[in-house]
């Protein structure tokens, strides 16, 4: 029930914030999502973001990854597929999880105890294996995403410091953390905007019209506070 009723007063606030308009600004919406941010833990902030692109077509896929400046507050968990000498560089960046064979084993079995994946180009003939197991839950490595590569030790830094991975779904809309209801507000915006001009560079060229056409900001339990694209002047203007 309290549940419930915090969910209520979150979207009256949002309601009362909007009053004839259509949509915040993007600073006002993520302002008013940390404040109606009322749950017992630290809840995460959530973008979604509706693109003018077709993904079932291979040249309109949008994906890429992101180093938010404030990192998104949360600890995460990095695996890395590699040997020899790669494994020890690996070791000293912090990664979690480290190997080859024992590794592709154990997620075979279902052991998923892991937030990002990376892989050394010499070993993706093995990782490949995992591919229906991976990339249904957008773990897989990809060269595209930075998540396969030689340079281990930078991969794991980046990762371990903010860097996200965001992809379009079916339904053409990307969905992606930029952090904690607990960093400041002027923080918190600082991550959107670097998220939204990270989507915005990974535009297809083969996308025509309007590409952002929908931004909404949330907490993890608070409503949805849709963003005026026209206050993302540099971005409006090329959408």
């Amino acid at each position: 029930m309290a549940k419930h009723k915090r969910y209520a007063a979150a979207l009256a606030a949002v309601r009362a914030a909007l009053g004839g308009r259509r949509a915040l600004s993007l600073e006002e919406a993520v302002a008013l999502a940390k404040a109606t941010a009322k749950a017992k833990f630290d809840e995460t902030m959530e973008m979604a973001v509706r693109l003018g692109v077709d993904p079932r077509k291979p040249d309109q896929m949008v994906r890429g990854t992101v180093a938010l400046p404030h990192g998104i507050g949360k600890t995460v968990r990095v695996l890395v597929f590699a040997k020899g000498e790669k494994e020890k560089e690996a070791r000293e960046a912090g990664a979690d999880a480290i190997g080859l064979e024992e590794l592709v084993g154990k997620i075979t079995g279902g052991w998923m105890e892991f937030d990002r994946a990376i892989a050394t180009p010499d070993v993706m003939g093995q990782v490949g294996k995992l591919g229906k197991i991976l990339g249904p839950r957008g773990l897989m490595p990809n060269p595209k995403t930075g998540t396969v590569t030689f340079d281990i030790g930078r991969a794991v830094r980046e990762f371990k410091a903010g860097k996200i991975e965001y992809r379009v779904e079916k339904a053409g809309i990307i969905h992606a953390p930029f952090g904690k209801a607990s960093f400041p507000p002027e923080q918190l915006a600082e991550n959107a905007r670097s998220l939204l001009e990270a989507i915005d560079r990974a535009r297809p060229p083969t996308s025509k019209g309007k590409y952002l056409k929908g931004i909404i900001i949330s907490s993890t339990m608070g409503p949805g506070i849709p963003v005026d694209p026209a206050s993302l002047a540099h971005l409006a203007k090329a959408s």
